[in-house]
């Protein structure tokens, strides 16, 4: 199957166009004194659980590598971290079946290292897609262009330094004839790129409405694939998300609206309360009702 037929399969199948962003902040989790990867998997298998219990799933997973990494002690040869994200991909397996997983991991870089980092998502964590900078170009970015698997490119971040290059004028490397804001130069290619490598998408954060709605206009006759984080506690709407894809004509069931803490830990900071899996699966509803397709 086609990694843009998954993302279809997935969205009718669940009902909707969420991707849940799996990175767990350790100082926010319910009390415990097992070690870090027990109470990491331990902390997401309740979440799943539950979750199949209520009969819901989001429509893709999306952990990022460094909140995993992080918890690592290479030189000690301790791997807690890692561990739990293999735990982790486990559980999705047997309880999401068939939901892709993005691992967010923004890798690129020169074309053997690329090929290296495509097979550490693919071949050795098994995931269904990864998120890559465009920034070396084509030979950084093809080597991800795996048959069947998923390639975000970053387009137009949600993170506030975006501004600083990504709406800079620039003269298009596609037509080499016009000025354009940088993110819209990087569409092009990356239209570009995915017509002849299905699968390739973009990342183009939910906080800049009016870039999003630019975008997504240039792709809506173009099979790309979008990944919108920065809904929830970076400030971004999933109401206006969906406005803004309906609006611009772009097909909805190949977008995901990416939310992390604001699902997996909604109360943010300090101690969890002690109804939390009742806090986490009241915003998992909202959202999910909000991204409904």
């Amino acid at each position: 199957m086609s990694y843009l037929d998954k993302l279809r399969e997935s969205a009718k199948s669940t009902g909707n166009v969420v991707c849940m962003g799996l990175d767990p902040v350790v100082s926010v989790l319910p009390a415990s004194d097992a070690p870090i990867r027990e109470r990491l998997s331990g902390y997401f298998a309740e979440i799943f659980h539950r979750m199949r219990l209520e009969g819901v799933a989001p429509a893709a997973f999306k952990p990022n590598i460094g909140y995993y990494a992080s918890l690592d002690n290479p030189r000690e040869e301790e791997f807690q971290g890692s561990l739990a994200l293999a735990d982790i991909l486990d559980l999705l397996e047997n309880y999401f079946p068939g939901i892709p997983v993005i691992l967010d991991s923004k890798r690129g870089d020169i074309a053997r290292s690329s090929e290296n980092y495509a097979k550490e998502a693919f071949d050795s964590w098994k995931t269904d897609a990864v998120t890559v900078s465009p920034y070396m170009g084509t030979d950084s970015v093809l080597p991800f262009a795996f048959e069947g698997k998923g390639v975000y490119i970053l387009n137009r971040t949600s993170n506030p330094g975006a501004i600083d290059l990504q709406n800079m004028l620039s003269v298009d490397a596609v037509d080499e004839k016009e000025l354009y804001p940088m993110y819209i130069a990087v569409a092009h290619r990356i239209a570009y790129w995915a017509s002849s490598h299905p699968g390739i998408g973009a990342v183009v954060g939910a906080t800049s409405m009016k870039e999003l709605g630019e975008i997504a206009d240039y792709y809506s006759d173009r099979e790309v694939p979008l990944l919108i984080p920065g809904v929830g506690s970076q400030g971004g709407s999933a109401a206006d998300v969906m406005a803004a894809l309906k609006n611009a004509g772009y097909p909805v069931e190949l977008a995901r609206i990416n939310s992390s803490s604001g699902l997996t830990h909604p109360w943010k900071k300090g101690a969890a309360p002690d109804d939390w899996l009742e806090e986490v699966m009241a915003a998992i509803h909202l959202l999910f009702a909000e991204a409904s397709v």
